[in-house]
């Protein structure tokens, strides 16, 4: 007689996706505060002072805390705590920053500090309490992001593992939809003598971090279940074996794999031609097509959207057919071919239709590198150091993300012109076209299975 597997709430499609809806509901709002600051490029210049290398300072804040060690930290707490105390230490994080960020702004727009601007003359007061908050965000966002992984590799075990991270990723990317289009708006709607509003935006984004923090309290009950339920079924134990234990020399297993620093590196080239992008977009296409901010931050809120639609389905198709490592090739050959009208072909036509064109297809190539990148990781680094792998891809991730909008930022006020950065954008996709193609090489030499489907 055959034995009757028992029932965990990862076999209701029910539970298991709603757990989705809860932990990608957290990312949408993160990423909608990320970008909230993005389309009032003009007006924090005319009413706070912060022009494009002030704004470039700022926008590496984010990153500085994640690269000086925090990320390294956040994946052994994860590996070492779980997900659900490291998920709520780093929704409160995010929470808190974004707290000291909107209270930075609207305290310092009201008043001049005279210690604030005693020190570092060059960043405006409410620049350097915005970054000190975004610092603490960006700490909480990047922490949130590993854990929000490794939560999807647990419940989505042996199910739709891809198509359900391709959807968290979705789901966060109409977050950056969401803030330049919304963003402007309430900035309009809450103007004071005809002056648009900084405050009002970034008082609405932390507001929904809050809801986000809440959304992951729910899903700590049913995780907390769902644990149980694993033990009662024997995959789990209460007590850890030591051997399952995350121990920090184990760290050596993910450093000493090559296919992890080829991936590490593939990441961080990838992402810094496209998140910095995003915090320069619209003022980019404001002075290249001659547009008003609010119609150049209309033009660029486009850009998850294809992104948004495609990446559910390419995530279901590596699940059921595979060809991660081609997807990554072909991703970087598109962001190539974006940055390079933005450099060359745009300046020339001064044409928003194909500007909007270009910014759509970038969304394509934004589907194809993630969609097909973090549900490969599962495959090459052991389940018990998965945690820390995550932390760390995003800790090269946001050494660049740190560095290159100061980049950027000084390129642009260097040549006065965004030809220089756009050549920049378009170089680090070349490298990542490179490394994509050192990594399917790789994985068809070792068998990684980076090709191969998910679902068994």
């Amino acid at each position: 007689m055959v034995k009757k597997l028992q029932q965990t709430l990862r076999d209701s499609a029910a539970a298991r996706w709603t757990v989705l809806v809860l932990v990608a509901s957290m990312m949408f709002f993160a990423y909608m505060f990320v970008d909230f600051l993005s389309p009032l490029a003009s007006l924090l210049n005319d009413t706070l002072s912060w022009d494009q290398g002030v704004l470039g300072t700022y926008a590496a804040g984010e990153y500085l805390l994640n690269v000086f060690g925090f990320l390294i930290l956040a994946g052994i707490i994860l590996d070492k705590m779980g997900v659900r105390f490291t998920g709520l230490l780093s929704a409160s994080l995010m929470v808190i920053g974004a707290g000291i960020k909107y209270f930075g702004i609207s305290w310092a727009e009201a008043n001049t500090v005279e210690w604030l601007n005693a020190w570092w003359p060059t960043m405006p007061g409410s620049a350097k309490l915005a970054m000190f908050g975004f610092m603490i965000f960006g700490c909480g966002c990047e922490m949130a992001g590993t854990t929000v992984s490794k939560i999807l590799a647990k419940w989505f075990k042996g199910k739709e593992m891809a198509l359900a991270m391709g959807l968290e990723m979705a789901i966060a990317r109409l977050g950056v939809f969401a803030a330049f289009w919304l963003s402007p708006l309430i900035s309009q709607k809450f103007a004071i003598d005809g002056t648009n509003s900084v405050t009002a935006p970034l008082l609405f984004a932390t507001i929904l971090l809050i809801v986000g923090l809440l959304n992951f309290f729910v899903f700590t009950i049913m995780d907390t279940k769902f644990d149980a339920e694993l033990v009662a079924a024997g995959e789990a134990t209460d007590v850890k074996d030591p051997e399952d234990e995350f121990h920090v020399s184990d760290l050596k297993q993910i450093f000493s794999s090559k296919m992890f620093w080829i991936i590490a590196l593939l990441c961080v080239l990838y992402y810094s031609a496209i998140f910095p992008f995003q915090r320069f977009a619209t003022n980019f296409l404001e002075e290249t097509l001659a547009i008003s901010n609010a119609e150049a931050a209309g033009l660029f809120k486009w850009f998850p959207i294809l992104a948004m639609i495609l990446t559910p389905f390419l995530g279901a198709f590596i699940d059921y057919k595979g060809k991660g490592a081609t997807m990554m090739m072909l991703g970087a050959i598109i962001m190539i071919a974006c940055h390079c009208v933005f450099a060359f072909v745009l300046p020339v036509y001064h044409s928003k239709a194909l500007a909007l064109a270009t910014i759509l297809v970038l969304g394509v190539s934004f589907s194809l590198v993630p969609a097909s990148m973090w549900p490969s990781v599962p495959k090459i680094i052991d389940e018990k150091v998965l945690g820390s792998a995550y932390c760390l891809i995003f800790w090269v991730q946001n050494v660049g993300l740190c560095l290159v909008p100061l980049l950027i930022g000084k390129l642009r006020v260097a040549t006065n012109g965004y030809l220089v950065p756009m050549i920049v954008f378009a170089s680090f996709g070349v490298l990542a076209f490179l490394l994509s193609l050192a990594l399917k090489v790789e994985d068809k030499r070792k068998g990684y299975g980076l090709e191969l489907p998910n679902k068994k």
